[in-house]
């Protein structure tokens, strides 16, 4: 006991002491669910900037100006995690990532347990080059659309898919933001440049050895959870399907119109001229102009019902006019509540001139957690309960415009819908920006900001959608840890840490030090933000590795991986939070499965950074 208070070094200067105090409280903050990330980020920025102005720390060459505090908010890394954030996001916006979710969704009427593996692959490796929230908003509809058709339980879906996005997204430099401050921050302290996959063999068998985990184990640990919503599952609408002379079906059987849809068609009856008298849809009948296929699904499956079968959706008796386009790009699909507050219970859509005064078109009624099969009688002449659902579409405007109206609550965000014809265009993008980074052509960053600009040149996406795309707790977090992380180490308080834990580990081999370095930030991380943990971090890991006289690349990789590991709770990672709230997950479950998987990744990348690289 004395030798080791003995081996403790000295305290550093005020400053430092000043900076450990502010980093202690710094992290505290940052895992506040009360507070605002955003508000806890801007609140550490100006501390920050205070302290060093009342209280001017003198370097070798001034003093440390406060003012350069503020560079990460042009810092490369910053700037080329909102590049690859508005570009995961046009893949998304154009539907480019679709064919893959409906292939997997056909897989899964066949075998479950294959699908499930080629899900957690495919799910990993989209994240390796995008960031890992677009994907884990891709599947998580898809999956539950799965439970649902098939009466599976999502449970031991949901949870293993979002964990193997985290897995996949450590493989490369972009993968996600915390690999990209890392680097960053590394060749800001002047160590070699880390390329996209320079660390890709010791992460991608690591990665493997995960999803072997969790294919086979995970959901063999998670209990059945019910949503936390009363229905959360993607709603079955009731509504129509007008074949046009240009439909492709027009003239076909309705055998025909099922093969072409995936067999995921499901027509109840079949309204015809001129009377619009239901008829029963036997495989051989024929499908003639002017039918309206009565169809019930999710909105993204009747979307894309309709573009496959190039009919319209119809709602009722309402014909689709120049007033109100069904097809137009710039259309949104929205699911409104009704509330108390809107004036419009015990009324018809028709009496309060719903089309006319919101100038959008609804499709369908949801009501009691069932679709509505309403026949013949019009939409418009249903009298609306409180709580019913209204899937409706408009464009980008007058979805905002009835989102301001307290009379409703808009569910399941609103979501855009695809540009089908711009998914090419959006894919091809994301390929250039990857492959002109990792040829060496570009930095990531210039290449992932030129790929926006082409973004919006080619109309793919426009600055209401980059906007959207987004986060101002990412940008806020990564400039307030940036300039948390560059005052610890020009005060010498990451040198102190450093020291410090030496001296803990004066015992153990330079394996077990980077060993221990990396299963502390693998705590850190599941406690605070991951991209502070990973931040603070890599100063301390420079200085670690300096006092040691070994390489410096394990410790900073070590660090990389540590802060990658945000498995055991939902706050450690904004994706873990949605994946509890669409699996009605508890604390316990992320304990449950995170808990062995960062023990096993921690085990398995320790071996390999020793075994490689010391």
């Amino acid at each position: 006991m004395v030798a080791l208070i003995v081996s403790i070094p000295d305290l550093p200067n005020y400053h430092a002491l000043a900076m450990l105090l502010i980093t202690v409280v710094a992290l505290y903050f940052f895992r506040r669910e009360d507070i605002p990330l955003q508000t806890s980020s801007l609140s550490v920025l100006v501390v920050l900037c205070l302290v060093f102005t009342v209280f001017p720390f003198e370097l070798d060459k001034g003093h440390l100006e406060p003012s350069s505090l503020f560079f990460g908010f042009g810092h490369e890394a910053l700037v080329t995690v909102c590049g690859l954030m508005i570009i995961g996001h046009a893949l998304v916006r154009t539907g480019a990532l679709v064919p893959v979710g409906r292939s997997l969704a056909r897989l899964w009427k066949i075998s479950p347990m294959l699908s499930l593996l080629l899900t957690l692959v495919v799910a990993g490796a989209l994240s390796a080059f995008v960031n890992n929230t677009p994907i884990v908003v891709l599947f998580l509809p898809i999956l539950a659309n799965v439970a649902l058709r098939t009466g599976s339980d999502t449970s031991p879906m949901l949870l293993p898919m979002g964990l193997a996005t985290l897995v996949g997204g450590m493989t490369t430099t972009i993968g996600t933001s915390t690999n990209l401050l890392v680097v960053s921050v590394a060749s800001d302290m002047g160590l070699a440049r880390i390329g996209m996959f320079d660390f890709s063999f010791p992460a991608v068998i690591a990665a493997a050895i995960a999803i072997v985990y969790l294919w086979l184990i995970a959901p063999k640990l998670i209990p059945k959870r019910e949503p936390t919503l009363a229905d959360t599952s993607p709603r079955l609408f009731s509504a129509y399907l007008n074949i046009n002379e240009e439909s492709v079906v027009n003239g076909k059987t309705v055998a025909q119109a099922l093969k072409m849809t995936d067999e995921q068609l499901s027509i109840e009856s079949i309204q015809r001229k001129p009377d619009y008298r239901n008829i029963v849809p036997f495989p051989d009948t024929i499908l003639k102009e002017g039918d309206r296929l009565h169809v019930k699904d999710s909105p993204e499956q009747l979307k894309e019902f309709e573009a496959v079968l190039q009919a319209t959706l119809f709602a009722g008796n309402h014909k689709v006019d120049e007033d109100h386009p069904l097809n137009a790009e710039k259309q949104k699909l929205a699911e409104l509540v009704v509330v108390q507050a809107s004036g419009m219970i015990g009324k018809t859509l028709k009496d309060v001139q719903f089309a006319k005064r919101y100038g959008i078109s609804v499709l369908a009624l949801h009501r009691g957690g069932k679709a509505m099969d309403i026949g013949r009688k019009s939409i418009g002449n249903v009298i609306i309960h409180t709580g019913d659902v209204l899937l409706v579409q408009g464009d980008s405007e007058q979805i905002a415009e009835i989102r301001e109206n307290r009379g409703f609550l808009i569910i399941d965000g609103a979501a855009d819908l695809p540009y089908s014809k711009k998914a090419p265009l959006a894919l091809v993008v994301i390929f250039l920006v990857i492959a002109i980074a990792a040829l060496g052509i570009l930095p990531i960053a210039i290449s992932s900001i030129c790929g926006t600009l082409v973004l919006l040149i080619t109309r793919c996406l426009d600055w209401h959608e980059i906007s959207a795309a987004l986060s101002s707790q990412v940008v806020l977090i990564v400039v307030a840890s940036l300039a948390l992380g560059s005052a610890m180490m020009q005060t010498g308080g990451a040198e102190y840490i450093a020291q410090v834990f030496v001296a803990l580990a004066s015992d153990l081999p330079p394996a077990g030090v980077l060993s221990a370095l990396m299963l502390m930030l693998a705590v850190l991380t599941n406690i605070v933000s991951n991209n502070a943990a990973a931040v603070i971090g890599t100063p301390i890991a420079i200085s670690v590795a300096n006092q040691l006289n070994v390489p410096v690349e394990p410790f900073i990789l070590a660090v990389l991986f540590g802060a990658n590991l945000s498995y055991a709770t939902p706050m450690a990672y904004k994706t873990n939070i949605l994946v509890m709230n669409a699996g009605g997950y508890q604390f316990s479950d992320f304990v449950r499965v995170g808990v062995p998987l960062i023990m096993l990744m921690w085990m398995t990348l320790s071996f390999l950074l020793s075994w490689i690289y010391l």
